[in-house]
């Protein structure tokens, strides 16, 4: 009976003891539990907080790249192929061609044959890891004309090998048309900077002659005046006088006409008058000035050709062309005349001469300011460059038509209204 009350009681106990033992072993599992919920969630709150910054991290990372319209490509060393992760460079049919997936030569033959060489040594060189560094700027055909765009790229080894030989490239692609043309206006401003320059030293040097020549002339002249009694050398040193400034006064008048127009502060009067009347004037005016070999004559397409334009322009560059022929021309003819309307738009005015004629291969260049194919020509060498100029500000062209020891004719196109 005791035995059987001993071993009720024991085993009461033991029974209390594993539930002692259970709950003290499930409290522990519990607290485990929860330290272990505690810190998969800290860790799970860093990993989120991580995710966060790298979500940001990218949205910015792709925003510069938008910004900037670059590309980022990666090249296989081992397959010499060409992979895009982001490209946000500029996109039309016309200027853009997807080279993602070619290998690094059909890559670099799509450049530019003039830039092609120079870009793909560069690219082998650090592929085979003679450079770390790679940068390039190169042109790219434009398909089905002869247009082009710039680029500029940049690359270096992401990845090598145990033996330190590149495995992989990473480099970026950005269009630079826009700084390009910047640069290419720099230097077109740079280049007429120093025309101006040189055109400037011309200008004082040619000034400088040709004021001094017929100034030295009235100085001259004018101070002998006073001791000469003979009537008749008196009346042949004042026509000098006068001779010499008229050509004083036609030097400053191109120096003021051609500051009005490059100043921008010529002002066209257009009017209506009759061209037929205008160039029978001139003939008129020159008619006494020539030698006796030479005859002054006029042809009209029309009887009547009314225009309207710059009466004093387009006088102005018709009196140019009549005293350099007048200067050029010993004997034969001058004649003033136009011809016939192109589509009732423009008319071609013009003047031929039968004198010395221009080379060939100065019949552009006589239209330069300051350029005068014979320097022992009186001139400043401005008129026709006045001429040009006053054309284009009628809307109109310049031009010559001459054969060497046969004559010139030059001529002025303009519109009719």
């Amino acid at each position: 009976m005791l035995q059987q009350l001993y071993y009720t009681i024991s085993r009461e106990q033991i029974l209390d003891i594993l539930v002692w033992v259970f709950l003290i072993v499930s409290l522990i599992v519990l607290a485990v539990m929860l330290y272990w919920q505690y810190r998969q969630g800290r860790k799970l709150k860093s990993e989120l907080e991580q995710l966060g910054k790298l979500q940001k991290h990218n949205i910015e990372y792709e925003f510069v790249l938008e910004a900037m319209r670059l590309s980022i490509w990666h090249l296989d060393v081992k397959t010499m192929s060409v992979s895009f992760e982001q490209d946000f460079r500029q996109k039309d049919d016309q200027y853009f061609m997807n080279v993602d997936g070619f290998s690094l030569n059909e890559t670099v033959t799509s450049i530019d044959p003039r830039d092609a060489e120079r870009v793909g040594k560069s690219l082998n060189d650090l592929c085979q890891g003679i450079i770390n560094n790679y940068h390039e700027i190169y042109r790219v055909p434009i398909a089905y004309s002869n247009k082009f765009y710039w680029e500029e790229s940049y690359a270096t080894v992401a990845e090598r090998d145990v033996d330190g030989k590149p495995i992989r490239l990473v480099g970026t692609t950005m269009r630079i048309d826009d700084r390009k043309a910047m640069e290419e206006a720099l230097v077109e401003a740079r280049n007429r900077a120093e025309e101006s320059d040189r055109l400037k030293s011309a200008f004082l040097a040619n000034m400088s002659h040709e004021i001094r020549t017929p100034l030295n002339a009235i100085i001259g002249f004018t101070s002998v005046l006073p001791d000469v009694d003979n009537e008749e050398e008196r009346r042949m040193l004042l026509n000098l006088v006068h001779e010499n400034s008229q050509k004083l006064l036609h030097i400053v008048d191109d120096v003021v006409n051609i500051s009005k127009v490059e100043s921008g502060k010529l002002e066209l009067v257009m009017s209506s008058f009759d061209l037929n009347n205008e160039l029978t004037m001139l003939a008129d005016s020159v008619a006494t000035d020539v030698s006796e070999d030479v005859k002054v004559s006029t042809s009209f397409a029309n009887e009547s050709q009314m225009v309207i334009t710059d009466h004093n322009c387009l006088v102005e560059i018709l009196r140019h062309y009549l005293s350099n022929a007048v200067k050029f021309t010993k004997a034969g003819s001058i004649v003033l005349g136009y011809d016939q309307p192109k589509d009732d738009r423009h008319i071609r005015i013009w003047i031929k001469d039968t004198g010395k004629g221009i080379p060939e291969n100065l019949q552009q260049r006589i239209f330069e300011r300051f350029y005068k194919v014979d320097d022992f020509v009186p001139g400043a060498g401005l008129g026709l460059s006045i001429c040009q100029t006053l054309a284009f500000s009628l809307g109109g062209k310049v031009g010559v038509n001459s054969v060497l020891g046969e004559g010139s004719t030059f001529w002025v196109e303009i519109p009719v209204q």
